[in-house]
């Protein structure tokens, strides 16, 4: 446990700015894919606000412990990280599906959530892949 948390706070302990990008980067994301899953009815957040708990509190720093880690394993780790989101956002009742939207007709609605899972753990690959080029982009630095 002692090596997982020096690990945790030399991933977390970052220049401030890197953090910022990541903010800006994933609140976007989270907002526009809210927007689309509402306007597409496929499924939307019960609120607004949980772009931020979701895409900013729980996603960004999952985001920075998986960084400079392969693109397989942030896949892998990040499968994990919306499973447990996904299963827990649907049991509570905080995230809404529609019913009989695109992805239940596609892959049955048993398979709905594990749809989800799978799509939304590409954020994290892709996503520190966006935020390290917007932020080499802007700053010039690695941000680590």
């Amino acid at each position: 446990m002692k090596d997982f948390i020096t690990y945790a706070k030399s991933r977390l302990l970052v220049d401030p700015k890197l953090i910022l990008v990541y903010l800006a980067v994933y609140f976007s994301w989270g907002m526009a894919m809210n927007y689309i899953g509402s306007r597409t009815e496929i499924a939307r957040f019960a609120h607004w606000w949980q772009v931020i708990t979701v895409y900013l509190v729980y996603m960004v720093p999952i985001s920075l412990l998986l960084r400079d880690r392969p693109f397989i394993q942030q896949y892998a780790y990040g499968l994990v990280a919306m499973g447990l989101l996904e299963f827990g956002g649907y049991a509570l009742g905080s995230s809404y599906a529609y019913p009989q939207n695109i992805l239940d007709r596609l892959f049955n609605i048993r398979n709905f959530s594990l749809a989800m899972a799978l799509f939304f753990a590409l954020y994290f690959p892709v996503g520190n892949w966006a935020v390290h080029k917007l932020y080499t982009a802007i700053f010039g630095g690695h941000g680590n």
